[in-house]
């Protein structure tokens, strides 16, 4: 894909930004699937895991990451500052994961 810094901190140890690109940004919204909310619901029963939906939230989180990086290379940018998650309820069964950050140059 693209190689580019990705971190959660505000700045980069002995580097220097030499431009500021503004806010990239990256989503993916995914409903669950009926076979994986049927194991879900025995799971809460007996407990466990419920390792159909950490599945689906790992590829959904690298969905994002990805729609953001390839944002950020298009604007030029060499590195991704600042880097968060949300996610949210946008309807019955299906979920948005959004990742941000700050599109730099680093020196």
């Amino acid at each position: 894909m693209y190689t580019m810094l990705i971190t959660n901190l505000e700045y980069v140890p002995d580097r220097r930004i030499v431009k500021h690109l503004g806010l990239v940004q990256g989503s993916t919204v995914r409903s669950k699937h009926a076979g994986r909310d049927f194991m879900a619901g025995l799971k809460n029963i007996f407990g466990g895991e419920l390792k159909g939906y950490t599945e689906l939230l790992n590829e959904s989180r690298d969905e994002a990451l990805n729609r953001m990086m390839r944002q950020a290379h298009q604007a030029g940018a060499n590195a991704i500052l600042n880097v968060r998650f949300s996610t949210s309820s946008v309807a019955a069964g299906a979920a948005e994961i959004f990742a941000y950050g700050t599109a730099v140059v680093l020196e």
